[in-house]
């Protein structure tokens, strides 16, 4: 039988400065790729593999790179939600990933590189500790390097953060939190290229100064992957070159260039624009003989494309002017409104030149929070952006199919953006979803909804900290000469034919996020600079223009929008708010109509109603605070009549707590009837006189609220029996009314066959056995309605269930006002004008 080789592994290690590791591997796993890596940091590890066609499809004249990242649920030990428990499509949070690792190595594949490629990421291993977004551009890019696929130069991704004023490479994902700055910086060892992050109103040297400290540590990367290369590293396929013809090139820059370039002058819209260029090319097109071949024309198609794009840049370097005929850092023209779509809590219209996007805000209540359920991140969001791009946007026919990476990619940037100031939860309790239809679009459509969004915010009465606005930079070098030029405000040409993407958001104070693109090697830290200010400044006129539409927060909602009180309570109360199986809660939800949510935060139960009606809330909320906080003794409390007895009303005074108003409580007027003076359902004022402190029972009064009539003498108050003189616990005979025979416990007497006397049951006067208790009504039964102590009152001990009574009456057996006694068999309230 054959043994299995061993591989044979190849690793490189990198050290940060607090003194983790990140280790590089290469030959252990996934060997039939062209290239697999793993990258670790910690515990966490990814698994990066890189494959690529051998031969472009025909007619591809662009680079069909697929990028995707997932993460495995069995890394953090989770099963993956829903019914079919398996990862499925790639989450907004992974798509995002796959964006960062994109951009920054699309730039650098050969520009005439057109096989089909694909990198795929996975996290294998996760400690929840390091996050491992800042790892997967490295090790797509150190799979790239040990290929065979023509990837000439390493890059890394690194995140840096500012945290309590110091610096931190790859931080924790604790660390994180507590950030005013988090950027990932991608780069080679001589450039960077994309920059993307959010922060919390840094000025632009701070940004910059982040920046050069992530460039530092992604050199350290980009060597390490060239030691893994060198180490084993296979060698580069070729791959045959796009075809090409100097005479067809050329002919035709002779023939159309400065046509091009007076269409580029004339400072036509975009429309106006792309048909006089589709024209030249036509016409020209018309020019060429017949048998012309379909490759020569796919060339002619190819050369015109660069021509229009050399001619242009020219234009800007040369001329100092743009497209649309404005200067280098001029802001297209703006208008905005806000309050226009009248049954949405917050909407805005944002117009920037030929950029157009409709903001519309819904408001809603905990129970609209959505769940993030990722392998490492899972909780709740109460922010949700989304930005949607229609075809129309742009002239164009194309299907509706979902979001896609682009849409949930520039989404993420203005939602960074605006997350910034949103005020903490105590001012602003509500769930927000902002909503961005883009439906004119010519560039800067994602900053667009930052405008539209903050002014939206405001229409719609969150108090946002501050407003924010965002701008896109460009920037067009030519290496020749050494010329530049930064654009403010790039249009979608300016995008295309540029070599800069640099959009910018903030507030008068500060950055809040930003996400920079490169597609040329060598952008100098002071060009860079220059790029920040000319943003700083642009960012700021368009927050006037912003101003003077809306420069405040709306000071109530609109009318229709829910309300919302969100409120604390002591842990031990929760349950008591949600009831058995919920039955409280879902009872204050049906009684009222509110929205009734609680949740434990901090050991403190959060309670949170939500109702379009203000009388339903506040019914809601008085409720809760019913059952919440203790009745005291002395308040005076409204309440409501809840049933009738011979010897008063029992009263709901706080949403569910009962008490009794006996009837010698009601008036100083001597009340014969209770139903006389009160019904079920009638509304009453009354004062807690007292809460027993051994059942817990109410005493209320009405009388007490009133003026006492002149001349009324208060009568003199007697001992309530039982707790005063009642002796040893087993020698209560005599003292509690009729002989009960001697001991309770050791001298009762036959239980069941000699009730007659000296037993359990005879208590003064006569009972008998258990079916001869003679009339029940009859003065037989002893002098039940005298104060004759041989007498007594059955009930005066016992309720209906036969248990003996918490609050225990005077000595001569008459009910006192215990609201416990029974109805039935004794126990009503002696109507002398004693009592």
């Amino acid at each position: 039988m054959l043994q299995a080789q061993k591989p044979t592994v190849y690793s490189q290690t990198i050290t940060l400065d607090d003194g983790r590791e990140i280790v590089i591997e290469s030959g252990k796993l996934a060997k039939l790729a062209d290239g697999c890596v793993t990258v670790r940091m910690g515990e966490t590890i990814l698994l990066a593999t890189a494959v690529a066609a051998r031969e472009a499809k025909v007619g591809i004249d662009f680079l069909p790179l697929t990028v995707d990242y997932q993460e495995k649920y069995s890394s953090t030990g989770r099963f993956p939600g829903g019914f079919l428990k398996r990862e499925s499509r790639l989450s907004d949070y992974e798509i995002l990933i796959c964006r960062l690792v994109d951009r920054a190595l699309r730039p650098l594949f050969p520009d005439d590189y057109h096989m089909e490629t694909q990198i795929m990421i996975q996290l294998i291993s996760s400690d929840k500790n390091d996050s491992p977004d800042a790892l997967a551009g490295l090790a797509a890019s150190a799979a790239l390097m040990v290929s065979p696929i023509p990837f000439p130069n390493p890059i890394a991704e690194t995140r840096v953060a500012k945290v309590e004023g110091e610096w931190i490479i790859n931080p924790t994902i604790p660390q994180m939190a507590l950030a005013t700055l988090d950027i990932i910086v991608s780069g080679s060892i001589s450039d960077i290229n994309m920059v993307e992050g959010s922060m919390k109103e840094v000025p632009e040297s701070e940004m910059l100064e982040a920046i050069k400290i992530a460039h530092e540590f992604i050199k350290k990367q980009c060597q390490a992957q060239l030691n893994l290369r060198e180490a084993c590293g296979k060698e580069k396929f070729t791959y045959a070159p796009d075809p090409s013809n100097e005479e067809i090139n050329a002919a035709l820059t002779a023939a159309v260039s400065d046509k091009i370039l007076a269409i580029a002058m004339a400072g036509s819209d975009k429309h106006a624009r792309s048909e006089g260029w589709k024209a030249i090319y036509t016409e020209y097109m018309a020019t060429l003989p017949e048998d012309t071949s379909d490759g020569d024309k796919a060339l002619y198609k190819k050369y015109y494309s660069s021509l229009k794009k050399e001619v242009v840049r020219n234009m800007v370097l040369d001329h100092r002017t743009r497209l649309d005929g404005r200067k280098l850092d001029e802001v297209r023209g703006i208008w905005c409104e806000t309050d226009v779509l009248p049954t949405v809590h917050g909407s805005s219209i944002f117009q920037r030149g030929e950029t157009q996007a409709l903001c519309s805000i819904t408001l809603g209540t905990k129970l609209d929070e959505q769940i993030i359920d990722g392998a490492i991140y899972h909780g709740y969001n109460k922010f949700l952006l989304h930005y949607n791009f229609p075809g129309f946007s742009t002239g164009e026919v194309k299907p509706n199919r979902g979001a896609s990476r682009r849409e949930i990619g520039h989404g993420n940037l203005a939602m960074r953006a605006l997350r910034a100031v949103l005020p903490t939860e105590d001012i602003n309790p509500y769930t927000v979803r902002l909503i961005s239809d883009v439906l004119e679009s010519n560039g800067s459509s994602s900053m667009a909804t930052v405008c539209g969004g903050t002014l939206a915010l405001l229409d719609a009465g969150i108090k946002l900290k501050k407003s924010v606005s965002g701008i896109a930079m460009g920037l067009i070098s030519r290496a020749s000469d050494g010329k530049y030029a930064v654009l403010s405000d790039i249009l979608g040409d300016e995008d295309h034919l540029g070599d800069m993407d640099f959009k910018v958001t903030g507030t008068v104070d500060g950055i809040t996020a930003c996400q920079m693109d490169l597609k040329v090697d060598g952008l100098s830290y002071e060009v860079l600079e220059e790029a920040l200010e000319q943003a700083r400044r642009g960012r700021l006129h368009i927050l006037e223009i912003m101003n003077e539409v809306q420069p405040q927060a709306r000071e109530d909602y609109k009318p229709f929008v829910p309300r919302i009180v969100r409120f604390g309570i002591d842990k031990e109360f929760i349950g008591a708010v949600i009831g058995t199986g919920g039955k409280v809660i879902q009872g204050i939800q049906k009684e009222t109509g509110a929205t009734v949510s609680i949740e434990e935060v901090d050991n403190r139960g959060m309670v949170e109603i939500s109702s379009p009606n203000k009388d339903s809330l506040d019914a809601a909320y008085k409720w809760i605070i019913g059952i919440v906080t203790p009745p005291e003794e002395g308040k005076i409390y409204e309440g409501t009549v809840k049933s009738l007895q011979v010897f008063g009303a029992f009263v709901e005074f706080m949403p569910g707590k009962e008490g009794l108003l006996h009837v010698s409580e009601i008036s100083y007027d001597r009340v014969e009837n209770v139903e006389d003076v009160l019904s079920p359902g009638d509304k009453v004022t009354v004062k807690l006189l007292e809460v027993d402190p051994r059942t817990g029972k109410f005493r209320l009064s009405t009388k007490a609220l009133l003026d006492k009539p002149e001349g009324y003498v208060e009568r003199e108050s007697r001992p309530r029996g039982g707790d005063r003189d009642r002796g040893g616990r087993d020698d209560r005979g005599g003292d509690r009314g009729g002989f009960r025979g001697g001991d309770r416990r050791d001298d009762r007497g036959p239980r069941r066959d000699d009730r007659g006397g000296g037993g359990r049951d005879d208590r003064g006067g006569f009972r008998g056995g258990n079916d001869d208790r003679g009339p029940r009504r009859d003065d037989d039964r002893g002098t039940s309605r005298d104060n004759d102590q041989s007498g007594g009152q059955r009930n005066d001990q016992y309720n209906n269930n036969n248990q003996p009574q918490q609050n225990n009456n005077s000595n001569n057996g008459g009910n006192n006002g215990d609201y416990n006694a029974p109805q039935n068999g004794g126990g009503r309230p002696d109507n002398s004008e004693e009592w």
